[in-house]
């Protein structure tokens, strides 16, 4: 399976949205994630399995100041 990640092939991964961002050392209440061009709700984030073909960007927020 190969899937897009921010602009990077992964091809070792399978799993739903939630485990991708676990994979990434990210926290869901973080984040905004576009799936295939879709903004996704974090609800939705365990329920969304990857396949083959698909598309994430990831935006991650900081705190800073």
């Amino acid at each position: 399976m190969k899937i897009k990640v921010n602009g990077e092939f992964l091809t070792d991964f399978s799993g739903n949205i939630n485990e991708l961002l676990q994979k990434q050392n990210l926290s869901p209440d973080r984040v905004a994630v576009e799936y295939n061009g879709q903004i996704l709700s974090r609800e939705n984030f365990n329920n969304v399995s990857l396949k083959d073909g698909d598309i994430v960007e990831i935006v991650h927020f900081v705190g800073g100041g």
